[in-house]
């Protein structure tokens, strides 16, 4: 079991916080399989509360068995303050600061990655959001803005003297975005300065790269990010083989039968006209994870067929007939 002031997680495997991926839908499915613990899309303090929908929608809870975990983004330090509050209201058990997004749209507003140049400001960041609510607060980054300033040891240290709780590093710079690899080893010099759990993240698929981050960060867990993309069961597959917490691997129909129910999630959640335009990237992430699951070719045609269905009844139907035909054929 793993703690966080008074939450209790079953392992330290957490799914990422990624923009447009881990709405309530994709959290609701990760948590069903599973998944020790999950985290929402990133959301602006200030637009929490002004209540705009998008962003309303980006927290709304998965109601989930394990803890609601709100990522903050920002860098006013009253505007944190209060979304930590609000984020506490709507029953967020840990609050999550992000200054690890590389996002030119965010880092151009100088949030996300862009703190870690402004060491100062991300410590009256902390402050705020920690003083803003009673719940457990932890902080994600990067190594650095570029290889030239590494400081994640420096932000973290802060982090700890402000109160967080743990500590999340992907183990790539800014300017590195996603391309290239994770450099997991220089985690190490995190979990080294500081004296809170420190969490690996960055390509991390599965279990073999699980193992591999921990082993050469010396993190206490994982966060898995891009690997859960069309796998939800993925974090709880991994925290199975890490951990052995409880996990029966899905059979094909269940996966199936997953991402269908993702499909009217996203229905009831924004409704049917953009609901079913929001899931499109989670189908098409779905079948290419299905073909490579089951050895298949594959279905570029076929998952563009499906990505211009404008009803979510439809597109159910859809996927179904074209994943059964096409195991049929294999």
């Amino acid at each position: 079991m793993f703690q966080l002031g008074d939450v209790q997680i079953v392992a330290p495997v957490f799914l990422a916080p990624m923009s447009g991926v881990t709405d309530a839908p994709f959290r609701r499915e990760a948590d069903r399989f599973g998944a020790p613990a999950v985290v929402t899309e990133m959301v602006a303090g200030a637009e929490l509360a002004r209540e705009t929908e998008e962003f309303v929608r980006r927290v709304a809870p998965h109601n989930g068995s394990g803890p609601f975990i709100v990522q903050l983004a920002g860098r006013e330090p009253e505007w944190m303050r209060i979304g930590a509050e609000l984020a506490e209201v709507a029953g967020a058990d840990i609050i999550d600061i992000n200054m690890g997004c590389p996002a030119k749209k965010v880092t151009g507003g100088q949030s996300g990655c862009a703190l870690m140049r402004e060491p100062e400001l991300a410590r009256r960041l902390i402050a705020a959001t920690v003083a803003g609510t009673k719940r457990p607060v932890t902080v994600k980054m990067r190594l650095g803005w570029d290889d030239a300033s590494l400081n994640a040891p420096e932000i973290a240290r802060i982090a700890q003297g402000e109160g967080a709780q743990m500590v999340t590093v992907h183990g790539r710079t800014r300017m590195q975005f996603y391309t290239g690899e994770a450099n997991w080893s220089r985690i190490a010099a995190v979990v080294e300065a500081i004296d809170l759990p420190v969490i690996a993240n960055g390509d991390i698929e599965d279990e073999a790269s699980a193992r591999q981050a921990l082993a050469q960060s010396g993190a206490v867990g994982v966060m898995i990010g891009r690997g859960a993309e069309g796998r939800p069961w993925r974090p709880a597959e991994i925290s199975n083989a890490l951990f052995g917490t409880p996990y029966r691997a899905p059979t094909s129909e269940e996966k199936l039968a997953s991402m269908l129910s993702q499909i009217a999630g996203s229905a009831a959640l924004y409704g049917e006209r953009l609901g079913v335009r929001v899931v499109r990237k989670h189908v098409a992430a779905f079948v290419d994870a299905w073909c490579e699951d089951h050895g298949l070719s594959p279905m570029a045609e076929t998952r563009v067929a499906l990505c211009r269905i404008e009803s979510p009844a439809a597109l159910q139907d859809a996927l179904s007939a074209a994943l059964d035909n096409r195991r049929d054929a294999a």
